[in-house]
């Protein structure tokens, strides 16, 4: 149980029309604990993990103690918690770092979501409780060299069937927490059926091996990595019993791309946040230039755009505890949140003026992030698609 008490539970500036009062009492006492490990175990050291494209290991145990990994399972989850209350998850700790949400999302929603998702009873109870004590780091490998926004038909990773077991060849390109994961989720083609498979292969596994990309300039504290799969043998107790096509694939995504606008929000009012007490401190021309009405102008514009953000997560989230969230839901609140992010750091770094391109202020660091967030989970284009087949009755992807 959470140590905070309500009245230990501060609201966030940035939450403009108090959406927060829509959590319950046990949901902001975490998200106080949350915000409190983040800003003395996390945020100190954040800016030099970025520099350096370091991850923090020491804090997996720490995130897993506050519960945050296996949220959604029944096997795994601490207490009674809302879609809305995880979504405020995500956006508390990219407020603090985008790569560390990432990491989160990755974990608990994409790894242990394809298992929640596509595994079996037996699979759930063997894995997910692992998983959310941090002994057992996951990745998803879903994206190819060749194969990222068709990845429903262009998959070219194989599965063939060898008696009891699978034998996966393939590649796979992008995938977060690759580098030091313990086990990797992979999606392959049947060789049998041409249907997508889920495969949850340990990183031991020979013929697996995972590289790490360089030199990224967004995202950098998270540990992309290149998959080679080579004659990978894996038993069929660890092929995901309940994903027998991309349909399950998609149900995967559909729950992890809101919590990905949730995170769009959270690196937006990170910086927010920053310029907000720069404004306050910088003075020029005798005056903090929070007096100034040009920079009154860009951090109206910035508060509304989370504004907006907020309500539509919000909406999107709650729809999903009701069970009438659709694809095209998720979608339009992905590519929404991602291009008003977009515009809310630009605004952010311009209060900032020359100090907006430096780590220390970190403004430099959400602005690079918003580009990965803007592109992986679905880029604003395909979500677009979705979002416009819905409306209109026809698809326009090809």
């Amino acid at each position: 149980m959470s140590s905070a008490t309500l009245t230990s539970f501060t609201s966030l500036v940035s939450d403009f029309y108090g959406y927060e009062d829509l959590l319950s009492d046990r949901e902001k006492g975490v998200l106080a604990d949350l915000r409190r490990y983040l800003e003395t175990e996390v945020k100190p050291g954040v800016n030099r993990h970025w520099a350096d494209a370091t991850f923090p290991h020491e804090i997996v145990k720490g995130l897993a103690g506050l519960g945050l990994f296996g949220m959604p399972w029944e096997e795994t989850r601490p207490f009674e918690n809302s879609a809305v209350f995880r979504g405020w998850v995500a956006l508390e700790l990219a407020r603090v770092d985008a790569s560390v949400a990432t990491f989160v999302g990755v974990q608990n929603g994409l790894a242990m979501g394809s298992i929640g998702v596509g595994g079996s009873a037996e699979q759930r109870a063997e894995w997910l409780p692992r998983m959310a004590s941090g002994d057992l780091v996951g990745a998803f490998g879903l994206t190819e060299p060749l194969s990222g926004s068709d990845s429903a038909q262009g998959l070219r990773t194989i599965a063939t069937r060898d008696g009891d077991d699978w034998v996966l060849n393939g590649s796979k390109r992008w995938i977060g927490n690759a580098t030091f994961s313990d086990i990797t989720i992979i999606w392959a083609k049947s060789a049998e059926d041409g249907q997508v498979k889920g495969f949850i292969v340990p990183t031991d596994t020979a013929g697996y091996t995972a590289t790490k990309i360089e030199d990224k300039q967004s995202l950098r504290i998270v540990q992309n990595a290149d998959i080679t799969l080579e004659d990978v043998r894996v038993p069929e107790s660890h092929r995901l019993q309940q994903a027998d096509s991309f349909r399950s694939t998609a149900a995967v995504l559909r729950l992890t791309r809101a919590e990905v606008a949730w995170a769009a929000v959270g690196n937006s009012i990170g910086a927010y946040e920053a310029a907000l007490a720069y404004a306050n401190e910088r003075v020029q021309f005798g005056k903090p230039i929070a007096k100034h009405q040009l920079v009154q102008d860009l951090l109206v514009k910035c508060i509304g755009n989370i504004t907006a953000s907020i309500g539509m997560v919000v909406r999107c989230s709650q729809m999903l505890d009701e069970g009438t969230q659709r694809d095209e839901h998720a979608s339009l609140a992905k590519a929404f949140t991602t291009a008003r992010m977009r515009e809310t750091v630009g605004y952010a770094r311009e209060v900032m003026g020359g100090n907006g391109i430096v780590l220390d202020y970190d403004v430099a660091r959400f602005f690079a992030d918003a580009e990965a967030l803007y592109s992986y989970e679905g880029t604003r284009e395909m979500n677009t698609l979705i979002v416009g087949r819905s409306i209109t009755g026809q698809a326009a992807f090809v």
